[in-house]
């Protein structure tokens, strides 16, 4: 019976790495939560469970908020900055597929909502769970989880409605974003302007380079230095515009608030300062 009961729990097992990632965006910890879940299951009479699939998201889901909560009582890492070395000794690989599933942009924005917010928003808009059930887990009613839910929802997807100023924006940042990957020097020169202006926080900037910089060679010259970093980069909304994010294993290092004229980049700054990412809206774009 113990190894039928770890044979349908072992089926079950990348759903429920699915849930708690997208609740916990740490490997690390999504493994402990799905352990302990596979844990209480063995500890019950798994002949009383009518929907083992359901039963088990909901203990992970109870045991990520529980997590979450504790993750925000003890306050351990200010918003905002987090270390871009990996935390937890796992499988690279596998955590990059993690993030690439989810995207950096996601788990930065999730970052910002409270525990309930975050277990409301996940297990409804993206595994479809009823609120009656969401309800139980978080302990409100389903009218509050509800509520829950929806204004995770604004928060993450932002508050302002798609536009056509706004898709040429993200079509600007999209190309700006590409040829900082690539280094493509022509590429950038393309897609700035002459006279473009970057800003900087000097926790963004290597020592020696100026807080200012100005000029379509100069900052594209720059972007090249920086190709490495730009890897991490994924499109967000920043302060209800296009921009992006620098999330290194999804933990958020920097903002990009980029300033879009004519289809091409007039000016941007990259903002790492502890306190001023915390003012930040982000939301996915």
């Amino acid at each position: 019976m113990d190894e039928e009961l770890a044979e349908r729990f072992e089926a079950h097992r990348g759903a429920l790495r699915a849930v708690a990632y997208r609740m916990l965006g740490r490997p690390g910890e999504t493994d402990d939560a799905v352990q302990e879940a596979w844990l209480r299951l063995s500890r019950t009479d798994a002949a009383g469970i009518d929907d083992l699939e359901a039963w088990l998201r909901t203990v992970v889901a109870r045991i990520c908020l529980d997590m979450l909560r504790s993750r925000t009582a003890r306050r351990e890492e200010p918003y905002g900055w987090h270390s871009p070395v990996q935390a937890h000794d796992g499988d690279p690989e596998h955590e990059a597929v993690l993030i690439e599933t989810v995207g950096r942009a996601m788990l930065v924005v999730l970052d910002t909502l409270g525990p309930a917010e975050r277990v409301a928003f996940v297990l409804h808009d993206v595994f479809a769970v009823p609120f009656d059930q969401i309800a139980a887990i978080v302990g409100r009613t389903p009218s509050a989880a509800k509520k829950l839910a929806s204004r995770a929802r604004h928060r993450v997807r932002g508050a302002a409605a798609p536009t056509t100023e706004l898709a040429e924006q993200r079509r600007v940042v999209d190309a700006f974003l590409a040829a900082a990957r690539s280094g493509d020097l022509n590429a950038l020169l393309g897609v700035l302007a002459p006279d473009v202006l970057r800003r900087a926080d000097h926790a963004a900037l290597t020592p020696g380079r100026p807080a200012v910089l100005r000029g379509a060679d100069a900052v594209a010259r720059e972007m090249q230095l920086f190709g490495r970093r730009a890897r991490y980069a994924e499109p967000a909304l920043v302060n209800g515009t296009a921009g992006a994010v620098v999330a290194p294993h999804g933990r958020l290092l920097l903002a990009l608030a980029i300033t879009v004229h004519d289809g091409r980049v007039t000016e941007y700054e990259m903002i790492a300062d502890p306190s001023r990412l915390k003012a930040l809206d982000l939301a996915v774009p």
